[in-house]
């Protein structure tokens, strides 16, 4: 059932789960099996959560459910943009490679912007599973959580999708590019 009118204005941020629902109805391969009322409800009980799907929102990354943890009940919400969200590109990987630019810093960095958002950077293989459900950075590449020991020798992975295929990269933490930002992923 898609929420309507009135229905919307007892929510908290009623404009934002209109957008969600919208969302969610129009791509019913990436949440096959998953209504939207079991979606709400556990938005109702979970509203400290909808911060987070605004800043994902808000930053281009145009959030919808990829999937349920059975176990926990949660639903994972992705960032399903078609390319890296336009509002997290140009960043460096971490701290770390922020700090140990000494010109032409970047206007912040990843793994800390999702921080503040509230959502994680997904791995590898999350990555890879999203890009079953659709093709995503086409034209853009999206960084990723990258391993320890990858990171303490000073590199960093990211993702595209070109050729009908997942490629994984490495670079160095501290480069940035505009066509390069991160997807995120949110639990409810």
């Amino acid at each position: 059932m898609l929420l309507q009118g009135n229905d919307l204005e007892t929510l908290p941020d009623s404009g934002l789960i209109a957008v969600l629902a919208d969302r969610f109805q129009k791509n019913h391969r990436r949440h096959s099996g998953i209504d939207w009322d079991s979606v709400l409800a556990r938005l109702h009980k979970f509203p400290e959560k909808l911060a987070a799907l605004a800043a994902m929102e808000e930053t281009g990354g145009e959030p919808d459910v990829v999937g349920l943890d059975a176990a926990s009940g949660e639903f994972v919400f992705c960032d399903c943009s078609p390319e890296s969200p336009l509002g997290r590109r140009s960043l460096c990987y971490d701290r770390a490679a922020l700090d140990s630019r000494k010109e032409n810093k970047p206007k912040g960095n990843a793994i800390e912007m999702a921080s503040t958002m509230g959502i994680e950077l997904l791995t590898e293989e999350q990555y890879r599973q999203l890009q079953l459900l659709g093709e995503f950075d086409r034209k853009t590449s999206s960084w990723i959580k990258t391993p320890d020991p990858i990171r303490k020798l000073g590199g960093a992975l990211f993702c595209d999708r070109r050729y009908h295929h997942v490629f994984v990269y490495h670079n160095g933490a501290e480069s940035y590019y505009a066509a390069r930002g991160f997807r995120g992923r949110l639990r409810v």
